[in-house]
């Protein structure tokens, strides 16, 4: 019995000092801590970039409402108060299109008129996102091959310098 006991010591025993430092949690700890810190800036970093994003976003959506203030409107969603999510809603190229605007957003879209409830073409809930970014697109491709038709004919543009010598 004294042999086992010398071989596996008496349960409850403190680990020798030495195997004590090698198993401390502090330097896990710090590890942890270190890339706590350096997650944050990442995230702190992202959300930087996400809001100027958005703000960028909620200039361009009130500059293209600008520009069709015939079918431009702006609305509260579905189930949002006052103070809530709005939509815009306008229609460009035959196809109503729609964006959310978060409520910090909605000074931006004071000359767009505001409706309780979307009226005629503009009550129905609007495309998908996949469709509305399908239908901008196309949309696009067409005003741009519309302007290639109509601009200038080439021996009028100004000719890019020659890298010739």
């Amino acid at each position: 019995m004294t042999v086992l006991r010398r071989l596996f010591g008496p349960r409850g025993r403190a680990p020798r000092p030495e195997t004590a430092s090698r198993h401390s949690p502090s330097p896990d700890l710090d590890d942890c801590r270190q890339e706590l810190v350096r997650w944050q800036r990442h995230a702190d970093s992202f959300e930087r970039e996400l809001t100027r994003v958005s703000f960028e976003r909620a200039h361009l959506l009130a500059w293209l409402a600008a520009l069709h203030p015939a079918s431009a409107v702006v609305t509260p969603a579905v189930g949002a108060g006052p103070e809530g999510t709005h939509l815009l809603r306008l229609v460009a190229g035959g196809r109503q299109l729609s964006w959310r605007l978060p409520p910090r957003d909605i000074p931006l879209f004071a000359h767009v008129p505001y409706t309780e409830g979307a009226g005629g073409h503009l009550q129905r809930d609007g495309p998908t996102a996949v469709e509305q970014a399908a239908h901008i697109r196309g949309h696009t491709r067409l005003l741009a091959l519309e302007g290639t038709l109509f601009a200038a004919p080439a021996e009028r543009r100004p000719q890019a310098p020659s890298t010739e010598r």
